[in-house]
């Protein structure tokens, strides 16, 4: 019997209203539960549609720790397949990307599948006359996911049949994937470039808090940020910003910035940071040429409005995370309890001036990356506090800042951005997916 697999009461008392305990971090079972009921049933980011543009293109990942590929097809659609063969379970494809021409061939058996993962054919077929092969799984094929949908060029999928259905997931959050697309004159992004990937020693959900924790900027990257800040300080006011100066300064901004920009919270775990016209991001210096271009596509007032829109991080619950205003995400992809891979993707909007592809490359290298020195900042306090959460005493961390008991059940609101409120909005919907049955009024089968 499993402490809590068969125990959902010892499970639903991991999560309090303003504090929650150690082991949703920590504990093996936990974990498990969370790739077979959380991770499962949520609509999972997979990737983006420019990464296949031909016939035959894929790239792989992972859902919930099962190896998928998504795929494009002769007919332009994009499918995701469980990244299986059908006879010994070898994976077909190890690549990360590539085309596969018109069918996946296994490299164990050479058993072959078409694009949409129907089985082709199998060597020497007469061995398997008057057994039951038609009749089992194996002839099934690869397997393609029932439940796919691609929003504004962004893929995602959901695993398990019981779930909500993709709008209903995401809801209003999807204004932020909106945003993004819409700073490109042509409303298109593509991937531009490869994949920064790299591990964190830390549990998934420590990475996905933090991107709306605004407390903590001002704390642990005073060395960093902090230290970029110094090298500008006596400059003449004005005086040109360097690009990088301009990206890290704000890392340095106090509370009562972090407080002014706010943060919303939807339902099913997913949030922002800048909700009115206050971030990071809200005072990079002017390109003229792209405003004068989103001017002509969209008109005056409403390509103000669209680049007046500078949310910080968008967290799309569980696995993705965009900042739409520097056109850049990073992907969850948890391993273990204490390990967790980061992936950061950088986008080009089409039909913008490639100055503004640069600052988002910067942005990317300065912050995104393992090479950042602020993102090392972070990586300290995350595996500081994977360690440190197995010292004994208290079993319980605090979210306990801004609570307010009118909160519990809403299902989109805003508050200072110093509240911890997006943390405990996160764990609501943990409990929720973590339930043996989810009680919801609108799920699909």
């Amino acid at each position: 019997m499993g402490q809590y697999r068969d125990n959902p009461e010892a499970l639903r008392r991991l999560v309090q209203h303003e504090q929650v305990h150690r082991d949703v971090y920590l504990d093996e079972e936990v974990f498990a539960l969370e790739m077979e009921r959380l991770w499962s049933r949520a609509w999972v980011y997979v990737g983006h549609d420019s990464q296949v543009p031909q016939a035959g293109d894929f790239i792989t990942a992972d859902i919930a720790g099962q190896p998928v590929i998504m795929v494009r097809q002769p007919d332009g659609t994009v499918k995701v397949l469980r990244n299986r063969c059908a006879h010994k379970g070898a994976r077909l494809v190890s690549q990360a990307s590539g085309n596969v021409g018109r069918f996946f061939r296994c490299p164990y058996h050479a058993w072959t599948y078409k694009t949409d993962g129907a089985l082709l054919s199998i060597p020497l077929r007469q061995g398997y006359e008057g057994t039951s092969l038609d009749a089992c799984p194996a002839s099934q094929g690869m397997g393609a996911l029932r439940h796919v949908a691609s929003y504004r060029g962004f893929v995602f999928a959901r695993l398990a049949d019981d779930g909500p259905a993709f709008h209903a997931y995401f809801g209003e959050a999807l204004t932020s994937i909106d945003n993004m697309a819409d700073r490109a004159p042509e409303g298109e992004l593509e991937v531009a470039g490869g994949v920064l990937r790299y591990t964190h020693d830390c549990n998934w959900k420590m990475f996905i808090e933090n991107l709306n924790d605004t407390m903590h900027p001002m704390v642990a990257h005073e060395s960093s940020a902090g230290t970029a800040r110094q090298l500008w300080a006596g400059k003449p006011q004005d005086e040109p910003l360097p690009m990088a100066i301009e990206q890290l300064v704000p890392f340095t901004s106090g509370y009562a910035f972090s407080d002014e920009m706010g943060v919303r919270v939807f339902a099913n775990g997913h949030s922002y940071t800048g909700v009115g016209t206050v971030s990071l991001h809200a005072n990079y210096v002017r390109m003229p040429e792209y405003e004068e271009r989103m001017a002509e596509v969209y008109g005056v007032t409403r390509a103000a409005e669209i680049l007046a829109t500078v949310r910080h991080n968008t967290v799309f619950y569980p696995s993705l995370t965009i900042k739409g205003a520097i056109q850049a995400i990073r992907v969850v992809r948890p391993v273990a309890p204490g390990k967790t891979i980061v992936e950061s993707w950088t986008f080009r909007p089409k039909g913008a001036p490639e100055d503004l592809l640069r600052r988002t490359l910067m942005y990317t290298r300065l912050i995104n990356s393992p090479m950042s020195v602020v993102g090392h900042d972070d990586l300290h306090a995350y595996r500081a506090m994977q360690e440190g959460l197995r010292a004994g005493g208290n079993e319980w961390v605090s979210l306990h800042r801004n609570f307010d008991a009118s909160e519990v059940g809403q299902e989109d609101t805003t508050a200072n951005g110093t509240s911890e409120i997006s943390m405990r909005n996160q764990f609501r919907a943990w409990a929720r997916y973590m339930s043996p049955e989810i009680q919801s009024g609108d799920k699909t089968k």
